[in-house]
């Protein structure tokens, strides 16, 4: 298994967007494919930790690219309960039918449990079949169009954000994987598909600590941007020439620089600190404001002056409290 895994080191790996169709672009490097492959042999879920902005829902992305496999994703929040990465249960639309049952007309309704639940990632990422069938008896019902069959292969899940969540949600995440499975109330237990198991990153922000016994049994990255200053800004440009490979030099540079030093005046007052999210989505913005020139010269004065005005708006997202 783990020797499907093996992306380029270092360059650039273009893809869509599972989710909305958008060309992204990700650079693995040698820490990031270890910890997957690791993950993929033992079989545990993969944590990634890192500061907001650092890759780490893209790693998940991208890595469900390198493998051609299935991909589903749940960003957690506050309000997010284990049992809500499982499956959705509509008791207020069961109670509904139950009530136009009693009235004419409504006879004919099921209000069998299965017809009211969905399918959550980590269900189609341990029983896909059973997943589906719920999918395409949600449609059938409500007379949609059927969804399109999942590409073949075990499936990619990220979850994103997990510090969010209570610590009963990381905690019965695990449960679910070590048992092989889940109960579903009204139903027989879910089990999980024979074949491959699949892989599972979960991200967290640092926002909260996450519990021992979670921590023990994941797959740990840490996602860290170069502390020392050349390093950090020699990262950076390579990222951003990735990206943007037919935009200045000088530009690259003079974008790491500015970050860089907004970054380390950030930390010193313990403010919150711009990092590879802000450097690009700046690079972003000179790309699609300054235009094109036939002048390389002239391209060249139009990004560095928006660098110099766009700067502010996303390398500074907090002042000094006075």
């Amino acid at each position: 298994m783990s020797a499907k895994f093996a992306p380029d080191l270092d360059e650039p790996h273009s893809f869509r967007c599972p989710q909305t169709g958008k060309e992204l672009v990700h650079v693995f490097d040698a820490p990031q494919v270890r910890a997957i492959r690791l993950a993929l042999t033992l079989n545990r879920p993969l944590l990634v930790r890192g500061e907001p902005g650092a890759g780490k829902s893209q790693l998940a992305r991208a890595a469900a690219d390198v493998l051609d496999r299935p991909f589903r994703c749940r960003v957690v929040d506050g309000q997010t309960e284990s049992r809500d990465l499982l499956y959705e249960l509509d008791l207020v639309q069961r109670l509904a039918d139950a009530q136009a049952r009693g009235s004419a007309g409504g006879s004919e309704l099921d209000l069998g449990i299965e017809n009211y639940l969905s399918a959550g990632p980590m269900w189609w990422a341990l029983d896909r079949t059973g997943a589906r069938r719920l999918e395409l008896g949600r449609a059938r019902r409500a007379k949609r169009d059927v969804p399109a069959e999942p590409q073949a292969g075990a499936f990619v899940v990220l979850i994103d954000e997990i510090d969010k969540a209570d610590p009963s949600v990381p905690n019965g995440l695990l449960e679910v994987l070590a048992d092989d499975g889940f109960e579903v109330p009204g139903l027989a237990r879910v089990k999980v598909d024979t074949g491959a198991r699949p892989l599972v990153v979960i991200t967290t922000n640092e926002e909260r600590a996450l519990p021992r016994a979670f921590l023990r049994r994941c797959v740990v990255l840490h996602l860290e941007l170069p502390r020392e200053q050349a390093a950090l800004k020699e990262w950076l440009v390579a990222r951003g020439r990735a990206h943007w490979p037919k935009m200045e030099g000088t530009v690259l540079l003079k974008a790491a620089e500015q970050l860089a030093k907004d970054r380390v005046a950030a930390k010193r007052l313990n403010l919150y600190a711009p990092g590879q999210a802000e450097y690009l989505d700046l690079l972003q913005a000179i790309q699609d404001l300054a235009g094109d020139s036939s002048s390389v010269k002239a391209r060249s004065d139009a990004q560095l002056g928006l660098l110099e005005e766009l700067g502010e708006y996303l390398l500074v997202k907090e002042k000094e409290r006075q």
